[in-house]
């Protein structure tokens, strides 16, 4: 394992390249480093107190009754009442949260723990055998690295991560490792249909046809990343994930067991607990755009935790930085004189560039395409 400087060694011969290169080098990512049995986190860990800290303006809430939306989609597609109790109920959590967690929302629960397991036999089989897929190019079928920015942030995240663009142009399965290749298959036809259903309560939230947003082709592609943050001996030095908002339409989390996840709510950081059975949708700054901000991308965090592993299985709907002509801007029937455009058109690939250049860094990328 790569020799590189704890916290408490911290002195003027830190050369923070050279560290992250040894780290990379390893293609063993943070999993390797616990495995290794480190008792101190290596620096380029290390989380600015000053964005850590309680004191600042923004604080971990203690309001019990303060939590995301859970939303029961049962028999929406039969009870007209229910549905329209349901849509009301998401346009309330995408205007004031930009999250909510969704109930009987069709995948079976088998389905749902095979993923959540596939993804820890990847992560936890034989070193040799995950080496092979490690890249940091991410035009490979599978992609397993750890920090897709760690050469750009200013700090690493606690996490390893296997990324895998599933739609539209779907990879071959056998370039995906035998421990996880029939269950990505099979979660990616469940992903398809979840996010028609979600784009088309959404769609009806915003005061549109069901189909509209179908018909913008925001579910055209889909991504997978499957994310292993591993017990941390000192979590309260680092961060498994950097605040940030989703480069998406949506993004439908599944998480394990283990919590973490925190987004931001009136400048205090509210838990998403895990809720069986439950996925976490949020709102991505690509909906953010083409509703011209009715709905809102909210910062999201994922915290340190000395108990683990914590995996989370994240389906981004997006065609990425797959080349394509379409423009999306604010959409015309949301528009008016009292309400103008607040962004340019854009390609989708153009704004994961910049989303991917930036990296985790905290800030907003919506920013930087507004008019």
């Amino acid at each position: 394992m790569a020799n590189l400087t704890p916290l408490s060694k911290l002195d003027e011969t830190f050369d923070r390249v050279s560290e992250l290169k040894a780290f990379d080098q390893t293609k063993a990512g943070v999993k390797g480093l616990v495995d290794s049995g480190v008792a101190e986190i290596p620096r380029i860990f290390y989380y600015p107190h000053k964005e850590r800290s309680n004191s600042d303006k923004t604080s971990v809430t203690d309001e019990p009754h303060l939590g995301v939306p859970v939303v029961d989609l049962v028999d929406i597609d039969k009870d007209p009442f229910k549905r329209r109790k349901v849509v009301d109920k998401i346009r309330e959590a995408s205007e004031s949260w930009g999250f909510f967690q969704v109930l009987n929302h069709g995948v079976p629960a088998s389905v749902q723990d095979e993923i959540i397991n596939g993804t820890r036999q990847f992560f936890e089989q034989d070193i040799e055998m995950k080496k092979q897929y490690y890249t940091r190019d991410n035009t490979k079928p599978f992609v397993y690295n750890s920090n897709f920015d760690l050469f750009s942030t200013s700090t690493a995240n606690w996490r390893d991560t296997v990324f895998i663009q599933m739609a539209p142009n779907p990879p071959n399965p056998q370039d995906f490792p035998l421990v996880c290749r029939d269950i990505l298959v099979e979660y990616s036809k469940q992903m398809e249909k979840v996010g028609e259903m979600i784009f088309g309560l959404l769609s009806e939230a915003l005061g549109l046809q069901s189909t509209h947003l179908l018909e913008l082709d925001c579910s055209e592609g889909h991504a997978f990343m499957c994310h292993y943050y591993p017990s941390c001996p000192q979590p309260e030095l680092t961060i498994g994930t950097t605040q940030h908002s989703d480069s998406s339409f949506i993004t439908v989390l599944l998480q394990n067991h283990i919590g973490g996840l925190q987004v931001l709510h009136h400048n205090k950081w509210v838990d998403v607990p895990p809720v069986p059975g439950a996925f976490a949708v949020n709102v991505g700054s690509l909906l953010q755009l083409i509703s011209n901000d009715k709905f809102v991308s909210s910062v999201h965090r994922v915290v340190a935790n000395r108990e683990g592993p914590r995996i989370s299985v994240a389906s981004a709907f997006s065609t990425g930085t797959i080349p394509t002509s379409k423009l999306y801007g604010p959409i015309k029937q949301l528009l008016s004189q009292q309400n103008p455009p607040k962004y340019r058109q854009i390609t989708v690939k153009e704004y994961r560039l910049y989303f991917a250049k930036k990296g985790l860094d905290g800030t907003d990328a919506l920013t930087h395409f507004r008019l």
